[in-house]
C-alpha cells in the first residue's frame, strides 16, 4: 500500500482540513499527536488575549471587570453543547483536581450515611487521590473496579454504603470509552450519584450528560485552551441550590459584592465558584472552546473515529511484528481520541520519535500514546506516525536513548 497516496486521498475530502491554518504549528512538517496532553495554540487565541492585556487591562483597569466577571459562567454556556449540557449547568473555574474535591466532597457531604466511593483501578492518580481522602474522612472509603469498567463491574460494587461513582470517560492511558448512559443509570438505581471525568473526552467525543449528575474536565487538551488553562465543572440544574461545596469563596455568595459577614451561597452553577477568576487564561479556554464549537463536535468526533481507526489497521499490519501490543480498544463506539500501544522500549522509541518530528508521549507502563485531533491532524500525520515508528523500531535507532524517563514524559 502506498501510504503517501492513501493519505493524501484521505486529506482532500476532509470536511475539516481547513481548521489546521487557525492553529500556530510552528514546523509544517511536525506530526504533533499529543494535542491529548496539550493543544496547540489557536491563532485567535494571541489576538484575544492581547486585546485582553492591552485593551482591556491596560486601558480598562479596574473599569474591564464589568466585562469580565462573568466570563466563566459565559465560556461554560459556550462549552456546554460540546458536553451535552444546559448553558446554565457549566461554569469554568479552578483546576480539574479542584473541581474534583469539590464535587465529590458536596455529592458524599448530601448522603452521609453512604460514604463509600467507587472508581476503577486505572482511574487518573490526582483522581484517585483525592476521591480516597473524600471518603477516608467521611468515615469511607475508596472501592476499586477493574480497569475500564463495564456495567456489570459497577453492579459488583454497588450497595447501601456507596454515595458516589466518579470515573473518567475516557481512560487516559487506554483510550478506552465509558457507558456513561448505562453506568449513570445503574448507580442511580442503587441510591448514589455519578461524577465523571470528561478531560480525555471534552472537545473530542459527543457526550450526553442529559442524566448525569456532576462533572469536570479541564480545557488544554482537545479544547486548546492553553497551558494550565481553567478547569470546568458540570451541577445539573436541580442539583445546583441544594449541594453545598466545602470551599465557599466569595464568587459562590449570592451577592458577591454585598461583602456580608456571613454566607449566603448562589441558588445557581455561580454556587460552585470559589475564588477570582484567572482572566487572562479564561480567555485562551474560551478561544479554544468557541473553535472547536465552530468545527462542531459531531463532525470531530466522524474524523477522530476514521483517524483512529486507520491508525489501529495500519498498527495491526506493520507493528505488531516489531512488538507493539494494541492497548486501546478497536471497536470504534468504545474508543475515545487516542490509541495507546504497549512496548518493551516505550520511552526510548518515544524518544526517537521526537527527534524524527513526531510528537508523542509515554505512560507507564511501557505505553506509548498516540493522539490525534481532528482539527489540526492530517491523515498524512497517521501514516507519517506509522512509517517513522516501524523505522525507528526495525532499524533499532531507538536502542541508542535511555531508559530511565525525564520528569516530563
Amino acid at each position: 500500500m502506498n501510504l503517501a497516496a492513501a493519505a493524501a486521498d484521505r486529506d482532500a475530502a476532509d470536511p475539516l482540513s481547513g481548521f489546521r491554518s487557525r492553529f500556530s504549528i510552528p514546523d509544517p512538517d511536525l506530526v504533533y499527536l499529543d494535542g491529548n496532553s496539550l493543544g496547540p495554540l489557536p491563532r485567535r487565541t494571541r489576538t484575544a488575549i492581547a486585546e485582553t492585556v492591552d485593551r482591556e487591562w491596560a486601558g480598562g483597569l479596574v473599569r474591564s471587570w464589568d466585562r469580565w466577571l462573568d466570563l466563566g459562567t459565559r465560556a461554560g454556556a459556550a462549552l456546554a453543547p460540546l458536553i451535552g449540557a444546559r448553558p446554565d449547568e457549566v461554569a469554568l473555574c479552578d483546576q480539574t483536581s479542584v473541581n474534583l474535591y469539590k464535587l465529590a466532597e458536596a455529592a458524599i457531604g448530601a448522603e452521609p450515611s453512604r460514604p463509600d466511593i467507587v472508581t476503577d483501578a486505572d482511574n487518573f492518580p490526582s483522581d484517585r487521590y483525592i476521591l480516597h481522602e473524600v471518603a477516608r474522612r467521611r468515615g469511607g472509603r475508596l472501592r476499586d473496579v477493574p480497569a475500564d469498567p463495564t456495567v456489570t463491574d459497577i453492579a459488583d460494587a454497588l450497595d447501601q454504603h456507596v454515595g458516589l461513582v466518579s470515573l473518567s470517560l475516557v481512560n487516559y492511558r487506554s483510550g478506552a470509552l465509558a457507558d456513561l448512559r448505562g453506568i449513570t443509570a445503574l448507580a442511580h438505581q442503587a441510591g448514589a450519584r455519578v461524577l465523571w471525568d470528561l478531560s480525555h473526552a471534552a472537545g473530542i467525543v459527543p457526550v450526553d450528560l442529559a442524566d448525569a449528575d456532576l462533572a469536570v474536565g479541564c480545557t488544554y487538551k482537545y479544547l486548546n485552551g492553553g497551558p494550565g488553562s481553567p478547569a470546568f465543572l458540570y451541577v445539573r440544574r436541580d442539583l445546583q441550590g441544594t449541594l453545598t461545596q466545602p470551599i465557599a469563596g466569595w464568587w459562590s455568595h449570592d451577592d458577591m459584592f454585598a461583602f456580608e459577614a456571613g454566607y449566603r451561597p448562589a441558588p445557581d452553577i455561580r454556587r460552585f465558584l470559589t475564588g477570582t477568576a484567572p482572566i487572562v487564561s479564561m480567555i485562551g479556554a474560551a478561544e479554544g472552546i468557541a473553535l472547536c464549537a465552530d468545527a462542531g463536535i459531531d463532525a470531530i468526533r466522524a474524523k477522530s473515529r476514521t483517524m483512529t481507526s486507520w491508525f489501529i489497521e495500519l498498527a495491526n499490519q506493520r507493528l505488531a511484528a516489531l512488538g507493539f501490543e494494541m492497548v486501546t480498544p478497536t471497536d470504534d463506539d468504545r474508543r475515545g481520541g487516542h490509541v495507546a500501544l504497549r512496548h518493551d522500549a516505550a520511552w526510548p522509541i518515544v524518544q526517537a520519535l521526537r527527534d524524527r518530528n513526531v510528537i508523542v508521549d509515554f505512560r507507564h507502563p511501557g505505553i506509548v500514546r498516540y493522539g490525534f485531533s481532528p482539527l489540526y491532524n492530517r491523515y498524512r500525520d497517521v501514516a507519517a506516525a506509522i512509517e517513522r515508528t516501524a523505522d525507528v523500531v526495525a532499524s533499532g535507532r531507538h536502542e541508542a536513548y535511555p531508559d530511565a524517563p525525564a520528569a516530563v514524559t
